[in-house]
């Protein structure tokens, strides 16, 4: 009887490469890598962010000058911002002139957003350029442009209204009239850049969900309220949070057109930093409003951003 044997080839173990040098890199030597290689943008972030950030919370407490020696004023500027009927005057101008811009803002960047992605307008990319040059401008360079354009007596802007019937006067010294023109301005400033973001969010919608909603009967204004604002939740979220934050930083262009004038109607909380600093001397009280400024700017991201979440997650 015949016997067959099978015989089998020889036994091969398989083994992972050691690492370069032969050893293990244990995790310990690979976080202290990792420092190292992190230990330069640490050092600059520590001297030039969290140092000068230390040294301002500390001067806010303080009724330094820069000259001379300083004294320790515990909340004594802090007191004073939310006593000083100026100073508070100051926080309700500075929120009314974000109340006024950012929804403008908004609204107008998401309406030409969606008119200028529609294929069919002619000559949608000229419109999309000349929308968004304004942005580019210095702010300071447009301001200068506007206070022109706005002279009740060499301004081409007014010299047409009154070729129309319209007498506006000098409104940039009329306290009724000087916020809306400011905010005007600022509008016509950044709205091309919220748009172009807009556009980019629009672009990323899948066409698939428009067409089922057009079989299941939806109309235009279902379909975007249903369809284009759910999947634009993320783009909402960082054009709101971006114009709020420019807004309650407005500066330069109120500076140039009516240095917080007239009677403080269109005074920001910058102006104000700005004014006891660089004016009266007062670092400590510029400090303190410099982070009240900070803090009201991160609860209200902070809020926006919880509320769109939460808006994104009901979505999904």
């Amino acid at each position: 009887m015949a016997t067959s044997t099978r015989t089998r080839g020889p036994r091969v173990s398989y083994r992972a490469p050691a690492p370069l040098g032969g050893r293990p890199v244990a995790a310990g030597h690979q976080t202290r890598v990792a420092v190292l290689f992190m230990a330069p943008a640490l050092v600059i972030l520590l001297a030039f962010v969290a140092w000068p950030m230390l040294s301002a919370l500390r001067l806010s407490f303080t009724d330094a000058s820069g000259f001379g020696a300083e004294t320790w004023v515990g909340l004594a500027n802090y007191v004073r911002i939310f006593t000083d009927h100026k100073i508070l005057a100051t926080l309700g101008s500075t929120a009314l002139y974000t109340v006024m811009f950012t929804p403008v803002a908004l609204v107008g960047a998401l309406a030409l957003a969606l008119l200028l992605t529609n294929r069919s307008l002619i000559g949608r990319n000229v419109f999309r350029t000349a929308l968004f040059v304004p942005f580019i401008v210095s702010l300071a360079v447009a301001a200068f442009a506007w206070s022109y354009l706005l002279d009740p007596q060499i301004g081409l802007l007014t010299y047409w209204l009154r070729g129309l019937g319209l007498h506006v006067g000098n409104v940039l010294q009329d306290p009724t009239w000087a916020m809306p023109t400011v905010v005007l301005v600022a509008v016509w400033k950044n709205i091309g850049f919220y748009m172009v973001i807009f556009i980019a969010g629009l672009q990323e919608i899948p066409e698939a969900l428009y067409e089922a909603a057009k079989l299941d009967g939806a109309g235009a204004l279902r379909r975007f309220w249903n369809v284009t604002l759910p999947q634009l939740s993320s783009t909402l979220t960082f054009v709101v949070v971006f114009a709020m934050i420019a807004a309650l930083q407005a500066f330069d262009q109120i500076y140039v057109m009516t240095s917080g004038g007239p009677y403080r109607s269109t005074q920001t909380v910058v102006m104000e930093i700005y004014q006891e600093g660089f004016k009266k001397l007062d670092l400590g009280m510029a400090t303190a409003l410099s982070y009240v400024l900070l803090l009201a700017t991160l609860i209200l991201s902070l809020v926006q951003l919880r509320f769109f979440g939460k808006r994104e997650k009901d979505v999904a």
